[in-house]
C-alpha cells in the first residue's frame, strides 16, 4: 500500500467495560438471525454463482449480530456534524485507515463504532458504519454499501489524482457577445497557396512525431493492471436524495470523505446495502459498474428486501433501545415494527467524543495525504504555536522532490492571518489576514521582512479613511493606489534618492536618516462636475528641483491636454514663507483654457496651494514609510 498503514492487534483490546448487549443477544436479537438465516439460506440457493452476503459477523465480544443493529444513528452537539462533509471528513480525519486481511472477501468481523472510536481506527466497513450512524443521526437518508472498488479506492492510493485545494472552480458560461453580428475584416490577407503547403507540410511531419510519441510513451512505465480488478471488496455509503434537501443521490468514500456521483468508475458492483431498519440484495447486473444501477428501493426486480416494509416506518432493533420486553410476536414481518425496545443501552457515542477529542481528531498528531505532485499535511487546531492546520507543498514531479509552492493556513491567531504563500522559485511570499487586522490588512507580498526590499501590501480600503487599497514599496520607490476617494486620486507614485551614506556608516538608524524625496506623483481619474481644463489629470512635485506640473483633463475631441508648470527662479535662494513668481518662472499651455488661468494672481494663489500641499504630501509619504 502506498499510504502508511500500522496494524493493531484487535485480540487485545478491553470488552470488559461493555454493556451486557455486546456479549449475548436476546431473545429478540436471536430471532432476527434466524430471519437473517433464513434469507441467506434462501439467496443462497437461488444465487449459487454469487458471493455470499455480508449480513451477520461476529462484534468485538464474538457474539454473532446482524449488521442493521450495529448501525447507530447519533448527532453530535457539534454545527459540522449536522452536514455531510463534517460528518465525512471528521470520519476520515479521526480514523487511521487498515486494510482488509483479505482484499477479496469481506471481513469475518464488524466491531461497534464505540469500540471503533475508541481505538480510533478501522477497515473500510468499520469507516462506513461510523459514518453512516452519524448520517442517520443528523437526518439524511443514508445506507452502508458492500461491494467493489479499484486498487486505488480500496488501498486509499491518492497519488493519482489531482489534490481538492488544486482543483480549479466551474467556469461560469460567457455571456454572449452583442456584437457578435458585426462585419469583422481580416487583420492580414493570407495566401490559400502558402497556407495548402502549410497543412501538407504539417501532414508530411505527422508520422515521424507519432513514431517518438510511442517511444516516449513505452519510456514512461505505465500503471500495472490489478489481477484483483471486480473482486477487490470495500465498502462506502450511499445518500439517498430527498431528505435534507438532498438534490442528487452520490455516495461517500469514508476513507477519503469526498463526494463521487454513482456513475463514478472507482465503483464496480454492489451486493447490498442496509440502515438502521432494513437490509437489501442487489439485483441488478454490475457488469458496467454502478453507473447504470437504479437506487429505488421499492422497486423489487433492483432490490431484494429483507423485511417486508408497512405503509408505516419498520424499527429494526438497535444497540440504543431500551428494557426487554417478555411479550413475544408469533408473525416474523410485523414482529419489525414492534422490535424498538430490544436490548439493554449501550455506551453513548457523544460520550465517547467529548469536545477535546473532536477538536483534535488526529491520533498520530498530523495527518498526510500524499497526491499526484502534492502533498497536504493537516493539524489540529492549536496544535502548533503558530497556529499552523494546514499544509500543501506542490512539487515539479512525481516523485515529489523538487518543490514549487508551498501554501500554509491558519487558525486563531491573534494578527487574524489565515493563509500564506511561498513561491519556492522565486522565494516570495503572500501572507492573507481576515478583516479586522489592526492595520487593515487583506494581503502582503514580500521576500525579507527587511524594511525597503520589495513590499506589496493590500487593505480593505473600505474600512480605511484615505481610500487606500495597493501599497508598493521598494528601496528606490513606492507606489499606492486609491479607490472611492471624493478627491477622485487612484495613484500616487513617490521616487526616493539614496540616503546619506556618511549617516550611514555613523550609525545613524533609517528614522533619523530618511530617504530623500526626489519626486511625488499623484493621478485624478476625471470629475464630471468639472470643465475638463479646470480638472486635475496628473500632479507632479520635482521635491529636489523645486518644481511643480500640472497636466488637465481632455476634453472628448481633444488631444492635446492643458498643462501648467512652476519653476524655480535660477539664482534666487528658496524661502519657505515666500513664493516669488513671474512670467519667467510659469510655464503655460493651454489653448482652450478659461480666463481666470491667464491671470497671474489666480495662479500665484494656486501656488500657494500647490506648496501647501507638497508640504503635507511629504508628511503623509513619512507616514506609509513608517507604516510599511
Amino acid at each position: 500500500f502506498p499510504c502508511h498503514i500500522s496494524y493493531f492487534d484487535w485480540s487485545s483490546i478491553d470488552t470488559s467495560n461493555l454493556p451486557s448487549s455486546y456479549k449475548t443477544n436476546s431473545w429478540q436479537e436471536k430471532k432476527l438471525l434466524q430471519l437473517a438465516d433464513h434469507f441467506f439460506q434462501q439467496y443462497t440457493h437461488l444465487c449459487p454463482d454469487r458471493k455470499p452476503l455480508f449480513i451477520h459477523p461476529l462484534n468485538e465480544c464474538g457474539v454473532q449480530k446482524f449488521v442493521s443493529t450495529t448501525v447507530r444513528p447519533t448527532l453530535l452537539p457539534y454545527p459540522d456534524m449536522y452536514y455531510w462533509s463534517g460528518c465525512a471528513s471528521f470520519v476520515c480525519d479521526y480514523l487511521i485507515m487498515e486494510p482488509l486481511k483479505c482484499p477479496i472477501t469481506p471481513p469475518s468481523s464488524l466491531y461497534s463504532p464505540t469500540t471503533i472510536l475508541k481505538y480510533q481506527r478501522g477497515n473500510c466497513f468499520d469507516f462506513t458504519v461510523l459514518l453512516c450512524s452519524l448520517l442517520i443521526g443528523a437526518g439524511y437518508d443514508a445506507y452502508c454499501v458492500h461491494g467493489y472498488a479499484t486498487l486505488e479506492m480500496c488501498s486509499l492510493d491518492q497519488t493519482q489524482e489531482l489534490c481538492p485545494r488544486l482543483r480549479k472552480p466551474p467556469e461560469v458560461p460567457e455571456e454572449e457577445d452583442p456584437n457578435k453580428y458585426r462585419i469583422k475584416y481580416p487583420i492580414e490577407p493570407q495566401s490559400k497557396f502558402e497556407l495548402q503547403q502549410k497543412a501538407k507540410k504539417e501532414k508530411e511531419n505527422e508520422p515521424a512525431q507519432e513514431e517518438e510519441e510511442t517511444e516516449e510513451e513505452v519510456e514512461v512505465e505505465k500503471p500495472k493492471r490489478d489481477p484483483l480488478h471486480g473482486l477487490r471488496v470495500h465498502a462506502w455509503v450511499l445518500v439517498l436524495a430527498g431528505k435534507r434537501k438532498v438534490p442528487e443521490t452520490f455516495f461517500i468514500n469514508p476513507f477519503t470523505g469526498n463526494p463521487h456521483s454513482t456513475t463514478d468508475e472507482c465503483f464496480l458492483g454492489i451486493e447490498s446495502i442496509w440502515n438502521h431498519r432494513n437490509y437489501w440484495v442487489n439485483m441488478q447486473d454490475c457488469r458496467t459498474g454502478c453507473k447504470d444501477l437504479s437506487f429505488d428501493l421499492s422497486d423489487p426486480f433492483c432490490w431484494e428486501i429483507m423485511f417486508a416494509e408497512s405503509n408505516e416506518p419498520s424499527q429494526l432493533p438497535t444497540e440504543s433501545a431500551k428494557e426487554d420486553t417478555d411479550e413475544m410476536v408469533s408473525d416474523p414481518s410485523n414482529a419489525l415494527e414492534q422490535w424498538g425496545p430490544c436490548m439493554e443501552p449501550s455506551i453513548c457515542l457523544t460520550l465517547l467524543l467529548p469536545t477535546a477529542e473532536y477538536e483534535n481528531p488526529f491520533s498520530q498528531g498530523k495527518k498526510v495525504i500524499l497526491y499526484d505532485k502534492a502533498k497536504l499535511e493537516k493539524w489540529a487546531a492549536y496544535a502548533n504555536e503558530d497556529g499552523l492546520v494546514e499544509r500543501l507543498t506542490v512539487y515539479a514531479d512525481s516523485d515529489r522532490t523538487e518543490e514549487l509552492e508551498v501554501k500554509e493556513w491558519f487558525k486563531h491567531r491573534e494578527d487574524l492571518l489565515y493563509m500564506r504563500e511561498v513561491n519556492k522559485q522565486t522565494q516570495l511570499i503572500t501572507d492573507h489576514f481576515r478583516p479586522g487586522h489592526p492595520l487593515l490588512l487583506k494581503a502582503h507580498s514580500y521576500t525579507s521582512l527587511e524594511p525597503e526590499t520589495g513590499h506589496t501590501v493590500e487593505f480593505y480600503h473600505t474600512a480605511r479613511v484615505d481610500g487606500l487599497w495597493k501599497r508598493f514599496e521598494n528601496a528606490t520607490e513606492m507606489t499606492e493606489y486609491f479607490v472611492g476617494r471624493e478627491d477622485f486620486l487612484h495613484m500616487r507614485h513617490i521616487e526616493f534618492d539614496e540616503r546619506d551614506k556618511e549617516m550611514e556608516q555613523a550609525g545613524v538608524t533609517a528614522d533619523a536618516n530618511p530617504r530623500p524625496i526626489v519626486q511625488i506623483k499623484e493621478y485624478f481619474h476625471r470629475n464630471p462636475e468639472k470643465p475638463a481644463d479646470e480638472d486635475i489629470e496628473e500632479r507632479v512635485f520635482m521635491v529636489i528641483d523645486d518644481i511643480i506640473q500640472l497636466t488637465y483633463h481632455l476634453e472628448l475631441h481633444d488631444t492635446i491636454a492643458s498643462q501648467v508648470v512652476f519653476c524655480r527662479v535660477i539664482g534666487r535662494e528658496k524661502r519657505e514663507d515666500e513664493i516669488f513668481l513671474s512670467r519667467e518662472n510659469t510655464v503655460k499651455y493651454q489653448p482652450w483654457s478659461s480666463e481666470k488661468h491667464k491671470n497671474m494672481l489666480h495662479l500665484y494663489d494656486l501656488l500657494w496651494e500647490l506648496r501647501a500641499e507638497q508640504k503635507e504630501l511629504k508628511h503623509q509619504v513619512r507616514e506609509s514609510e513608517a507604516e510599511v
